[in-house]
């Protein structure tokens, strides 16, 4: 645009030059022909929109800007008056924010480590708003305006702290996850017809199932004796459970429920046909039925407890559950590959259980 608008002025300028020594007369017949082919010009084109260059726009706002309005209505031009004056205030305001330009960049932008540090404590506390965070880091010795706290948490677009702090029925009960079991009778027939029940326990917030044992006969005897080896087994683990979820199976004696409130473990119990209400162990009992005890043909009481362990062992230690981000109860998910080379050869060995009814895989050591 420079070097048109240099040749243009050039131009005229040479045509100024040549104007000097013409008669006035002269001149005033040029003007009435430039007129006059304007206006042809304008008469052809009709109402087809003349184009102009950024060049073009500036000479012509440059020769005519001085001119008085009225003067300018009574010109022969290919545009309205106003569009001139327009054309000079939109070269005027270029100019002004060239020369209004900072000649230094503004403040640098927040180093990476600070802005993921920011959005790590916003999302671990859910109450803290801006300011909180803000101290936060100046106990950490980090040094920050409270306004670039505001701004980062703006940009990433997390919401102030009131409407953050509110949680869901999701949210809550994953928070109380770790004080809860659950258990249940899974009921399955052997081959001789036998009808065999299996008490099975099953840890809300890291999955973990816990066969108790299988018998035909779930006598109160046998039910109490399985809610003491669920103690010592808890205890054993480590695990400090406040409840137990339930449903008002009659198998279920007065001194089972005794023993749990021994351990400090206060039995909940469902209503009446509400098999929602203990889910994720009837969501558990499902799961084995499906990819074990429909596979396989029961013989007796100890072909059960056989198979049912070895399911709990691929089931706590193998088998991935979307319900804890595809991790397994006893076994954290290990660190993604990241070698490209480890990744285009692959060994991978399967290990089979139950007569490849379970499929466990791993890589070659």
């Amino acid at each position: 645009m420079l070097l048109r608008l240099a040749y243009l002025g050039l131009t005229n300028t040479f045509s100024l030059l040549r104007l000097l020594p013409t008669s006035n007369r002269d001149k005033d017949l040029e003007i009435l022909a430039l007129r006059h082919q304007i206006a042809v010009l304008q008469r052809q084109l009709g109402d087809t929109r003349v184009r102009f260059s950024p060049a073009d726009r500036a000479l012509l706002a440059a020769l005519l800007h001085r001119l008085p309005r009225p003067l300018l209505r009574r010109l022969r031009l290919l545009v309205c008056p106003d569009t001139i004056l327009r054309w000079h205030r939109d070269l005027l305001r270029r100019r002004h924010a060239r020369m209004s330009r900072p000649k230094r960049p503004g403040r640098p932008r927040t180093i990476r480590s600070i802005r993921v540090l920011i959005l790590r404590l916003a999302k671990e506390n859910p109450s803290w708003g801006y300011r909180r965070i803000h101290g936060e880091l100046l106990v950490l010795g980090v040094k920050v305006a409270a306004s670039t706290v505001w701004q980062i948490l703006t940009d990433a677009g997390i919401d102030p702290a009131p409407e953050r702090a509110s949680s869901t029925w999701a949210q809550f009960l994953r928070s109380q996850a770790d004080a809860l079991l659950a258990c249940d009778f899974l009921e399955t027939i052997t081959l001789t017809g036998t009808r065999m029940y299996a008490l099975t326990v099953i840890e809300h917030a890291h999955r973990r199932i816990h066969i108790l044992g299988a018998t035909p006969h779930p006598t109160a005897a046998w039910v109490t004796q399985a809610a003491r080896n669920l103690v010592m087994d808890l205890e054993d683990a480590g695990h400090r459970a406040r409840f137990l979820i339930r449903d008002r199976d009659s198998k279920f004696p007065r001194l089972f429920d005794d023993i749990l409130a021994d351990a400090s473990i206060e039995v909940v119990l469902t209503g009446i046909q509400m098999p929602r209400m203990n889910s994720i162990v009837e969501r558990w009992i499902q799961s084995c039925r499906r990819e074990l005890l429909d596979r396989t043909l029961i013989w007796n009481q100890r072909h059960l407890l056989h198979a049912l362990r070895e399911y709990e062992q691929f089931y706590n230690n193998h088998r991935p559950h979307q319900g804890i981000a595809n991790a397994r109860p006893l076994q954290p998910l290990p660190q993604p590959i990241s070698d490209p080379a480890q990744t285009s050869q692959l060994d991978i060995l399967r290990r089979p259980r139950l007569g490849s009814i379970l499929n466990e895989y791993h890589h070659v050591a």
